[in-house]
C-alpha cells in the first residue's frame, strides 16, 4: 500500500483531533512535536486529504487552550513546579533553560509569550512560566491568542501553499533537484535552531 493510499484512509476528524491535542499538550508544558504535527497536517491539506482551515483552526484552538491551562498550572505551582520538573526533565526544564526563559520574560513581558510561539523551548514554557511569574492573565491571554493565530495559522497557510507549489514543481523536476532542496531545507532549519539556542 502506498503512503497516499494509507493517508486517504485516515478519517479527517482524527487528523484535526491529533493536531489540536498535540499542540495543546505541548503548549501546556509537555514536550511534544507540535510543529512537526502541524506541518504534516498542512502538507496533507495541500494534497487534498484534509481541510486547511480546520487544520489551522484546531491548531489555534489547541495552542490557546493549552497555554491557558499551562498558565493556571504555573500560577498555582510557582517556582517549585519548575524545580521539580528540572529534576525529572533536565533536558527541557533544567535550571539553565528556565533561567534563560525567565530573563526573556522579564525583559520582554507579553512579547515573550507572542514571539515564544515561534521558538520551541519558549513554546513549551510560555504558559507555565507566565503563570509562575504572575503576569496578569488578560495581558497573557491577548498575547497568547495573537501568537497562536500568527504561529499556527501562519504556519498552516505557508506550508499549505508551499505544498501546492511543490507538488506542481516536483511533477516537473528531477530527483536530484528534489534532494538538493531537501538537504538545503534541513541544513537551514538546523542552522536557525542552533542560532536561536545559543
Amino acid at each position: 500500500m502506498h503512503l497516499e493510499q494509507w493517508l486517504e484512509r485516515i478519517p479527517d476528524l482524527w487528523v484535526y483531533v491529533v493536531v489540536g491535542l498535540v499542540i495543546g499538550i505541548e503548549s501546556l508544558g509537555i514536550p511534544l512535536p507540535g510543529e512537526i504535527v502541524l506541518v504534516s497536517a498542512a502538507l496533507m491539506a495541500a494534497k487534498g486529504f484534509v481541510d486547511p482551515v480546520l487544520v489551522g483552526g484546531c491548531a489555534i484552538g489547541g495552542a490557546i487552550v493549552g497555554d491557558s491551562i499551562g498558565f493556571y498550572i504555573g500560577h498555582r505551582g510557582g517556582q517549585g513546579l519548575f524545580d521539580r520538573l528540572g529534576r525529572r526533565f533536565p533536558r527541557h526544564f533544567g535550571p539553565g533553560h528556565v533561567d534563560r526563559a525567565k530573563t526573556l520574560f522579564r525583559r520582554w513581558g507579553v512579547w515573550a509569550v507572542f514571539f515564544g510561539r515561534f521558538v520551541a523551548l519558549l513554546r513549551i514554557l510560555a504558559g507555565p512560566l507566565a503563570g509562575a511569574l504572575h503576569l496578569p492573565y488578560w495581558r497573557f491571554l491577548c498575547a497568547n491568542v495573537l501568537g497562536a493565530i500568527a504561529w499556527a495559522g501562519g504556519t498552516t497557510a505557508v506550508v499549505f501553499y508551499l505544498g501546492i507549489v511543490a507538488e506542481k514543481w516536483m511533477s516537473q523536476a528531477s530527483w536530484v533537484a528534489l534532494v538538493v532542496v531537501v538537504v538545503f531545507g534541513v541544513v537551514s532549519v538546523v542552522w536557525v535552531r542552533r542560532r536561536t539556542q545559543s
